[in-house]
């Protein structure tokens, strides 16, 4: 079993773009529509490759969650990378600056940016194979 997507609804789908394009340079639309849902006009779209996208739908309101509050709602999702210093370049490239530093180990090394609808997203990067290692919380 793998996660294949997550749908997030966002307020604007091209500034959204402007991130996941950056993060995600090798990532597409595969495709995308537009309807109703539940009495309002929307548009979505499909981002990502074969195997894993990222759905936007853009007929968000308001803020998203407080992430230093404890409501109910997401808090972050992460995608692993091979190359974090790479994607922070893109994204500082795109004009999107770390929102917080990681927990770096010998093993790992990861950092956190908000998305424009204020969505974390952590990048992490291994710096081992071995899962005793990689997932070493001490």
């Amino acid at each position: 079993m793998q996660l294949e997507h997550l749908n997030l609804v966002v307020q604007d789908i091209d500034r959204a773009l402007n991130f996941y394009r950056a993060a995600f340079p090798h990532w597409h639309v595969r495709g995308g529509g537009g309807g109703d849902w539940y009495g309002k006009p929307r548009r979505w779209v499909h981002f990502g490759d074969d195997r894993h996208y990222l759905c936007f739908n853009d007929d968000g309101e308001g803020i998203n969650r407080d992430l230093q509050g404890h409501q109910t709602g997401l808090a972050h999702f992460a995608y692993v990378t091979d190359n974090l210093d790479a994607v922070i370049a893109r994204l500082a490239a795109a004009g999107f600056t770390p929102d917080k530093d990681g927990n770096p180990t010998e093993y790992r090394r990861n950092c956190y940016f908000l998305d424009p609808d204020g969505f974390e997203v952590e990048f992490v990067q291994y710096l081992a194979d071995e899962p005793a290692l990689r997932n070493d919380y001490e």
